[in-house]
């Protein structure tokens, strides 16, 4: 059964005429006659009763029709209205960030979208950065800021909002706390952290790349839950982790960030599942497309305090 099917038994059943029915279906005759015919065939049973002077409902194409009836206009009104929501910018629109990806740049972002389409509410919410695609992929939320180092089919890659310089988080009476830069292949004497097979791979080996002279770099620890647990191995002086400078959560006195030298920047920004792709995500992601960055990862006031 399809929606051509049902709509033509309706249109019939008011009309109670092939010819006029055809007309306001925008079909021939015979291509309603056919409609009816088949969709007869799967019930098992005649809805109309045809002579050469009229058309009449049988008792069960009128039962059917009491029925069809309203529940062929609550399916439209569905189709309409989720029709409207995908193309339009009203409703909620649920961001996710990690421990690592919210801040200033975003902020930013927010701010800018909420003044230009003040009827989308905006949620945010934090979602595992060890498997950070999971939240996307189950529909908990709609966009996600995370490293655009994506190599997953079913995603999209939406614009950066910010670009951050890499640094190498160390113990502050680790041996490399002192230095002035370091490079990947300082880390080929250092241990650093085993993520989970549901961190993405292709994010993993940008973060943590080879070493050029092809020293391999041990991974000591699994970490698979909170981040608190990478920084807490960080402090303790068992690991280093490269990442990227202004993460909040990386402002910690009894830890060092060294800049890592070598490395491009990483960038940050929008992915979301292609198949859930609506109005709200299009908006979104254009209006990031047009807002500059904070400067050096700072807030406004910061930058007004030290002013720059």
């Amino acid at each position: 059964m399809n929606l051509e099917q049902l709509k033509a038994v309706l249109v019939l059943s008011e009309e109670l005429h092939f010819g006029r029915s055809a007309e306001r279906l925008y079909l021939s005759q015979p291509r309603v006659s056919r409609l009816i015919a088949s969709f007869e065939a799967e019930i098992g049973g005649a809805l109309f009763e045809r002579t050469s002077r009229q058309v009449r409902l049988t008792p069960l194409g009128a039962e059917l029709e009491g029925r069809l009836r309203p529940v062929y206009s609550q399916l439209l009104a569905v189709v309409q209205e989720t029709s409207a929501s995908a193309r339009g910018t009203s409703g909620l629109l649920r961001i996710g960030v990690t421990s690592t990806t919210a801040g200033p740049a975003l902020s930013s972002v927010l701010e800018a979208f909420e003044a230009r389409y003040p009827d989308c509410e905006l949620r945010i919410d934090e979602v595992n950065v060890y498997d950070p695609y999971e939240a996307l992929r189950h529909n908990e939320v709609d966009v996600l800021v995370n490293w655009l180092v994506v190599d997953e089919p079913d995603l999209t890659v939406g614009p950066a909002i910010e670009h951050r310089q890499r640094v190498l988080a160390v113990g502050v009476d680790h041996r490399l706390a002192g230095r002035k830069s370091v490079s990947i292949e300082d880390l080929g004497d250092e241990a650093v952290i085993q993520p989970p097979p549901s961190f993405p791979k292709a994010l993993h080996d940008a973060v943590i790349p080879a070493t050029q002279s092809g020293r391999p770099i041990r991974r000591a620890y699994l970490v698979d839950k909170s981040f608190h647990e990478v920084l807490a191995l960080v402090a303790r002086g068992r690991i280093v982790h490269p990442t990227v400078e202004s993460v909040p959560i990386l402002a910690r006195s009894d830890i060092v960030l060294v800049p890592l030298v070598g490395l491009p920047p990483l960038a940050l920004g929008l992915i979301w599942c292609t198949a859930h792709e609506n109005g709200r995500i299009r908006a979104f992601a254009e209006v990031a497309r047009t807002v500059r960055p904070p400067q050096d990862g700072l807030a406004p006031e910061e930058r007004t305090k030290r002013g720059t």
